[in-house]
């Protein structure tokens, strides 16, 4: 994986391995991944090796796992479609375990969202992309009028350590806390909210980061959430 910078042009990384999943990583974002299918195991390994990222991406189409498509004709590819979405987010392996041949148990974060500028697929299923990355949400504020969203994310998470207080590893929300920016009180709601992936998706990708809370305060009154 090569990257190159110029003054007038974004970051950009060529040949990133891509993980498919039917869920959206958010930068900051703490994501647990158990890792077994064989196009995985060795690009895990070499990432972890390496403190290399790989790349989350959303599915629209397909599983998470390769299966193969009894309706495929003869010739060609057997195995199912997958399709994802454009705009994705870099993966750093933060902690790696291996219980059992063929089994990576892995804790990731995420980093800077990607867009998609090309990608194929190799002939062992793995996906790679080359991808141009996107600049981290601006920092803003928590306006006053959004300030019970932040209240009942604190008052959640004070929940879930008391529930937890030997296993804080494995909570979904995990410090450095930002409780005064509003980019990231957001991506912690939409990671634990039970939206589809297609909700958390358009979420991910809005630029605004206040725009992301505002929404994200619409759907917990829609939920009930009290705050």
């Amino acid at each position: 994986m090569s990257h190159a910078t110029e003054s007038a042009t974004p970051l950009t990384l060529s040949q990133l391995p891509l993980f498919p999943l039917q869920t959206v990583l958010f930068p900051g974002g703490w994501m647990p991944l158990r890792i077994f299918e064989v196009r995985y195991l060795d690009m895990i390994s070499r990432c972890h090796k390496a403190g290399a990222p790989f790349g989350i991406v959303c599915l629209s189409k397909g599983s998470e796992v390769r299966r193969i498509d009894p309706a495929a004709p003869p010739s060609g590819d057997a195995f199912a479609r997958e399709v994802f979405f454009p705009i994705g987010t870099l993966a750093h392996i933060e902690r790696l375990e291996r219980p059992q041949p063929g089994l990576l148990m892995i804790h990731c974060r995420g980093l800077q969202r990607f867009q998609i500028e090309a990608s194929h697929q190799l002939t062992h299923g793995l996906w790679v992309a080359d991808v141009s990355l996107q600049p981290p949400d601006v920092v803003v504020p928590v306006p006053d009028d959004l300030l019970s969203t932040r209240s009942a994310l604190q008052r959640l998470l004070a929940n879930l350590q008391e529930r937890e207080p030997t296993g804080l590893s494995d909570l979904p929300l995990q410090p450095p806390y930002q409780w005064d920016d509003s980019g990231w009180v957001a991506n912690r709601w939409v990671e634990l909210l039970p939206a589809l992936p297609e909700i958390k998706q358009r979420l991910m990708m809005l630029d605004n980061p206040l725009l992301r809370l505002e929404l994200v305060s619409d759907l917990l009154d829609q939920m009930g959430v009290e705050r």
